[in-house]
């Protein structure tokens, strides 16, 4: 017997179509890895109701969930097809490492605020995605244990692609990260083409959350994190 469509479901299925499709995104993957994620999971009570706008909500520690279409839009340029190994900078919530971790078959993901990092590896647990790690450190500086990624995601603005996850993408693999200025940048997907040779193209411009880091934006003074910004 058919399930009865609930209020989020039918939620999801609208930005699926009016956020997602008509905005350009067409991989088939990522439109059904989206239908499949509750975003209502990944954000707080009292933004439940709102999970499903257009975008991004804030989630506590000064950081915030992005809006859906930019998660895609990343998601998209990574074009994953299953098999992949990948690694995401900016765990945040969980949302785009659950998005991830549909598409590809391991994500490692890297957190630099330890109570995100702890809420979100309980949250991905309780959700049933059993392919995702959540790692506490600097995500400038990647996580080495386990590279080379045929994909790399970083959820958070930097002043320049960190050398480091250039080094960890294996030959073929793409770099998908928006960097630039601190309240602007260019969301942008390199590829690594042979071992000293990459190729950049250029998605649109964002606005994320700094990424802080070693080789990243400096950490404020007495501050763990920074006031959200809206994305896209």
């Amino acid at each position: 017997m058919a399930q009865p469509v609930t209020s989020s479901d039918a939620r999801r299925a609208q930005m699926v179509r009016d956020q997602l499709r008509h905005r350009g995104i067409v991989d088939p993957r990522v439109l059904a890895a989206f239908a499949a994620v509750p975003r209502e999971a990944f954000v707080p009570a009292s933004s439940t109701a709102r999970a499903y706008e257009d975008t991004p909500l804030a989630i506590g520690a000064g950081q915030t969930i992005s809006q859906p279409y930019v998660v895609a839009l990343a998601a998209q340029a990574l074009q994953l097809h299953g098999a992949e190994r990948v690694l995401e900078i900016g765990t945040g919530s969980g949302y785009a490492a659950a998005i991830l971790a549909t598409l590809a078959r391991e994500v490692d993901t890297v957190e630099r605020i330890p109570e995100l990092a702890h809420a979100a590896r309980d949250r991905l647990a309780q959700l049933g995605f059993t392919n995702v790690r959540v790692h506490h450190g600097d995500g400038t500086l990647g996580w080495p244990a386990h590279a080379p990624y045929d994909a790399i995601v970083v959820s958070a603005g930097a002043p320049r692609p960190p050398p480091a996850l250039l080094a960890q993408l294996a030959v073929g693999g793409r770099l998908v990260l928006p960097y630039g200025e601190l309240d602007e940048q260019e969301l942008a997907r390199i590829t690594r083409r042979e071992p000293e040779r990459f190729d950049e193209d250029r998605l649109g411009g964002v606005r994320f959350v700094p990424l802080i880091g070693e080789a990243g934006w400096p950490e404020p003074a007495g501050q763990t994190g920074l006031d959200p910004m809206p994305v896209g």
